[in-house]
């Protein structure tokens, strides 16, 4: 579990990244980039951090590119904040998370409306396609043999 002191760190470096990304970083490619998280390495020496980036693959991988770019810039920024003996060095790591959620929000929407769409007729033959018998039957079913006994 990381301790308390990391956690403010990465905090501060996620708060920094994302402030310098948002209005400092002046490199076009670095677009509708989100940051995320900062996992800190036990000795403080390493930082990862996870961000989103919102596109086509190629913007993506063209955003990535651009913060590697930015990383010095992004870090001296980082040390300016954080004012310890060694600053992080930072990683930049792309985080599926948001984007898969997306997707799976769109999936289920996509099966729920298929379920609320009327059914057309099932074509006899295949399993649960009676004619002769169906829900409201065996409703009705129920109900009368609860008034005859």
């Amino acid at each position: 579990m990381p301790s308390h002191r990391s956690q403010r760190m990465a905090e501060a470096i996620r708060e920094v990244v994302a402030t310098s990304v948002l209005f400092e970083v002046a490199d076009p490619r670095v677009q509708s980039v989100t940051v995320l998280r900062v996992e800190l390495s036990g000795d403080l020496r390493e930082a990862k951090v996870y961000v989103s980036i919102m596109g086509t693959e190629a913007e993506r991988r063209r955003a990535l590119t651009g913060l590697h770019h930015a990383t010095g810039f992004i870090q001296a920024r980082v040390a300016a904040r954080l004012q310890t003996r060694f600053t992080p060095a930072l990683s930049f790591q792309l985080d599926e998370g948001p984007r898969k959620s997306v997707e799976i929000g769109r999936l289920i929407d996509e099966a729920v409306a298929s379920d609320r769409r009327p059914a057309g007729p099932e074509p006899s033959g295949l399993p649960g396609a009676s004619e002769e018998f169906d829900d409201k039957d065996e409703d009705r079913a129920e109900t009368e043999g609860d008034l005859e006994g």
